[in-house]
Parts: structure tokens; sequence; C-alpha cells
């Protein structure tokens, strides 16, 4: 791609959709977002139903881990910024989000973060109802949720990318550069509810596990 196309606000290219083979036009879209800099939001949607989007930083950026301490509304309001490279972690609630095949990236908050988890934990509770332990371990995990967007339980939200293309755009937020290592050990593929170590597994647009206490 012709890199001086990066200096317009917006623009669209034209290249072979990746299922039918026809015509897919990529949306270009430039932002600026205020303590993070330049991005660009690409996007396209083909008629066969392939869809991809991403925000891709302008400025050079290297591995980085961002971690916020979530205790009042003014936190639940802070900005995320996922790229299809950012890993998502609550470490209070062994929950963590990993880029797959079919991974978005996406703007919100993190209350936005906290919903989109509470959405694949209510899919996930309906595949177990037959399993007491395990369905009793998905509602306590919702209550839990539920009081942290309440602003009534304390946790912590870490996002790391290993491209520097993730955020959390907030005063409170701890950044920390990532070694070639860690970032090397940051995994594709699933999101994970970790609950004293029980398996279920189902296989989705991105990968759910839900493990509890045996």
């Amino acid at each position: 791609m012709n890199h001086n196309f990066y200096k317009h606000e917006s623009f669209e290219t034209r290249v072979c959709c990746p299922l039918c083979h026809d015509d897919l036009v990529i949306n270009w879209q430039k932002d600026n977002i205020p303590y993070f800099g330049e991005i660009m939001y690409i996007s396209a949607k083909c008629q066969c139903s392939f869809h991809f989007a991403d925000t891709l930083s302008l400025s050079s950026k290297e591995p980085i881990r961002y971690e916020i301490s979530v205790e009042t509304q003014e936190d639940l309001d802070a900005r995320v910024i996922r790229s299809t490279s950012g890993t998502i972690r609550i470490p209070e609630m062994g929950v963590t989000i990993e880029p797959g095949m079919a991974s978005e990236s996406y703007i919100t908050n993190i209350e936005g973060v906290l919903h989109r988890v509470r959405s694949v934990l209510m899919t996930a509770s309906r595949w177990v109802q037959e399993d007491e332990d395990k369905f009793s371990r998905s509602q306590e995990l919702l209550c839990m949720l539920e009081e942290v967007i309440a602003g009534k339980k304390k946790i912590t939200v870490v996002i790391e990318d290993p491209f520097g293309n993730s955020a959390i755009i907030s005063k409170k937020a701890i950044t920390t550069k990532l070694s070639k290592e860690e970032a090397e050990k940051l995994n594709n593929g699933m999101i994970v509810f970790d609950i004293e170590k029980s398996e279920f597994t189902h296989k989705a647009l991105e990968n759910v596990q839900l493990l509890e206490g045996n």
C-alpha cells in the first residue's frame, strides 16, 4: 500500500474477499485519541458475510501492559482500546479474553468490557444448566459482575498487547513495557473463565472455557 494514504483522514481500498473472491472494500478512518495518539480504524464487510475490523496505531508502539484498579463510576467510564492483538484479564474473576481468528477490535469503556464478559458468561451458563456445580459458579460470576458495575466491588482490569495497539485511557492506568519474552508468551484463541480448576469448553467465534473447582 502507498503510505501516503495515511496522510488522509479517510479513504477506501479494494481487495479480493478471502471467502467469495468478489471485490471487498476496506474503509480506513483516521482518528486521534487523547493520551494515546493517532490511530486508524479499519473495517470491511462483504455481502457473503465476511467482515473484519481492527484498530492500528499510526505511531511506533512497543509491547505494552495497562492495568487499572476499578473502584468508582469514573473508573468504569475509562476508555478502552482493544485491538485484534490485545489480551484482557480480570484476575479477581479468573477471566482472560484472548484474540482469536474471529476477533475484532473495538473501542469502549471498562463497563462495556464487563458487559461483553457478562454476555459470554450468560451464554456459557446456559450450556451448563444441567451441571449444578458449574451452573452455580457461573451465577456467582454474574453476581460479581453486577456488583462491580454497581460500584459495590473492586476489580483489576489488565490489557496486554504485543504490538502496542491496545490501551486503557485513564490517569489511574499503570503502564508497563512488556519484555520480548513476555510479549511472545501472549496467546491467541479463547476467552477463559478460570474458577478453581474444573473444565467446560465450547467453540464459538472466540472459544469459551469455564474452569471450576473439583
